[in-house]
């Protein structure tokens, strides 16, 4: 059986139901395959940075209709459970990928988006058409996205080198109830790693904290590297003693590659997480991916009314616009990452932050863009 559509999607986070969206918004035939259902919990820090509010607006997708918690400060501390906090320059919300992904989802499906459930076993590209191939079906498209998120068997199908590089890093979520102030996202400090806190709707504490697993494999379970490590920052041991958890265990991914990835691969044009992942301790992946969806998007529609008028003019603006908003955050995300993972420097830091507080606005700046807006 085959299908035909302009572009076809290949995943369904963020990144590709917000393009979704917005191309078939524009009147495009749009095909999207997602290996899973909605609605389902995902390991993500769930605080989304307020620059892109009014592109979800423009989609007709405010997520105000979730009652997401609104987010003004940044406080972080080190090993020793020191701290210091600032106003966030844009603000944002945290909102659990849960609820937002399905809220994306009844939208693209309602904007006439088609959303088949499968995965995607191979790409090519041929006589300026992509053949996409799943368990049981053929796909014809002149645009595909890849939006497949951070790691997937497609990336050893489309042979990217950053998949034949080893990660060291496992990232762990669970959903709370406990004491946090909803205004706060905090960045607490431990050895081997960093966790994220803050909340989401119906007033639940979000917990995700990325760790190096040559620490992590030391101990027997979650729970007792938790105690043992966490604990280390009284921080985080007030938390989470004070907490319960709300999942009957939490979840967990490995293998989170920060290298650098191709963003056109095979004419794959590639988005979210699928282009490049920014370290979660600056607080801005879900932003980023969605504010990737808008910049694709707008340069697709382009491309397909004849605007752009080659399929390489396309694919350079794209990398030329992903690089302009995006190289930056990530570089900065890895150098602050390098410094607050050695305990030594990052007690260096956080005593000039509490000196000069005036001076962490400008770190915020460095993972985070401007108000993106539609025209």
């Amino acid at each position: 059986m085959e299908l035909r559509a302009e572009v076809l999607i290949v995943g369904g986070g963020l990144a590709g139901l917000s393009s979704a969206i917005h191309l078939c918004n524009a009147g495009k035939q749009v095909i999207l395959i997602e290996k899973n259902t909605y609605p389902q919990h995902k390991v993500c820090g769930e605080y989304i940075s307020n620059e892109v509010l009014p592109y979800l607006r423009y989609l007709n997708a405010d997520p105000a209709v979730l009652f997401p918690n609104q987010i003004s400060r940044l406080q972080v501390s080190n090993l020793g459970g020191s701290s210091c906090e600032t106003n966030l320059p844009h603000g944002g919300f945290g909102i659990s990928r849960y609820k937002l992904d399905e809220y994306l989802y009844q939208k693209a499906i309602a904007a006439g988006c088609t959303i088949i459930h499968d995965r995607v076993k191979d790409v090519h590209f041929r006589q300026d058409e992509f053949e996409v191939h799943t368990s049981n079906r053929t796909f014809h498209a002149k645009v595909v996205l890849g939006a497949f998120g951070k790691r997937e068997q497609l990336d050893h199908a489309l042979n990217r080198p950053f998949v034949k590089q080893r990660s060291p890093w496992l990232a762990i979520k669970a959903h709370y109830k406990g004491p946090h102030p909803s205004d706060l996202v905090a960045l607490h400090n431990f050895q081997g790693g960093y966790c994220g806190v803050s909340k989401v709707e119906n007033d639940i504490i979000n917990i995700c904290y990325l760790v190096n697993y040559e620490s992590f494999k030391k101990f027997r379970n979650i729970r007792e590297h938790q105690q043992q490590v966490l604990y280390q920052n009284p921080q985080l041991e007030r938390l989470m003693e004070h907490s319960s958890m709300m999942y009957e265990t939490p979840l967990s991914i490995s293998q989170i590659a920060f290298d650098s990835k191709e963003k056109v691969k095979d004419h794959v044009l590639m988005i979210g997480d699928t282009a490049g992942l920014i370290h979660p301790l600056c607080g801005n992946g879900m932003s980023m991916a969605i504010h990737a969806a808008g910049v694709c998007s707008a340069l697709v529609l382009e491309y397909l009314e004849g605007r752009i008028t080659s399929r390489s003019a396309l694919e350079n603006q794209y990398v030329q616009q992903w690089n302009a908003q995006f190289r930056t955050r990530i570089q900065a995300g890895k150098l602050l990452s390098g410094i607050l993972l050695k305990p030594a420097a990052a007690e260096i830091v956080m005593k000039v932050l509490v000196n000069f507080p005036a001076l962490f606005k400008p770190m915020i700046r460095m993972t985070h863009g401007s108000p993106l807006q539609m025209r």
